[in-house]
């Protein structure tokens, strides 16, 4: 019951009919959060693209300049000679045979996996079990690459990546809500502004047709997309 109570008393502060700027959305976020731990804030954004095109399936990479807030556990398959240079960049996980062998078993306890382009062909029949999870490595991501320390640094340093579902959505965290108003705001941001260069020359109409800010649990804030230049 305490926890319906704080989570109407939440919903009563957010306008449903008003379309908030990222600076009071990013301060609302926190107040109308209705956890006892540090929630994740995410943004839901709807696009105006057809996913089963090709050309429209939006993906990509994004540095947050304060990080996600939560520590990334990044696995490696490289060939031993790449090894060193994953640990000595910070990898959670380094290898190859033993863990395409659990994988395959099951274990899928890692959020981003890094492997060198040599390594591919092994990794290939993992798609039924990673693709489903967004765990596929790939080029475009920066997730398959030779410089396996630089790829290690860029994910543990905040990069993320973002993907659109079937549905059109790109859904992404952006930080805690521990984090100050300016640091969701500017994380926000930059994350914006990179699905915006990201869209497709093919994508007709309104791109950015709407986006939400929401913690863990809590209600979603309406962000007002006229703020936006390149709409």
């Amino acid at each position: 019951m305490a926890i319906a109570k704080k989570r109407k008393v939440a919903t009563g502060k957010v306008d449903k009919n008003k379309f908030y700027s990222l600076k009071d959305a990013s301060s609302l976020v926190k107040e109308v959060n209705t956890t006892k731990f540090d929630s994740s804030v995410d943004l839901h954004v709807r696009l105006g693209v057809d996913p089963k095109k090709a050309d429209q399936s939006i993906r990509g990479t994004v540095s947050l300049p304060h990080g996600t807030g939560k520590t990334k556990r990044v696995l490696v398959l490289c060939t031993p000679d790449k090894e060193a240079d994953a640990k000595a960049a910070g990898a959670d996980f380094v290898g190859l045979d033993e863990f395409i062998q659990k994988i395959e078993g099951g274990w899928v306890d890692i959020d981003v996996i890094v492997a060198t382009p040599a390594v591919m062909p092994k990794i290939g029949r993992l798609g039924k079990v990673l693709g489903p999870r967004n765990l596929m490595p790939n080029p475009k991501t920066g997730t398959v690459t030779n410089d396996v320390a630089a790829a290690v640094n860029e994910v543990k340093g905040g990069k993320i990546a973002f993907k659109v579902d079937k549905a059109g959505i790109i859904h992404a965290s952006i930080g805690r809500v521990s984090f100050s108003p300016e640091k969701i705001a500017e994380n926000s941001q930059e994350l914006l502004n990179a699905i915006i260069k990201a869209k497709p020359a093919t994508a007709k109409g309104t791109y950015l047709k709407s986006v939400f800010m929401a913690s863990t649990m809590s209600p979603g804030i309406a962000i007002d997309t006229k703020a936006f230049i390149h709409n």
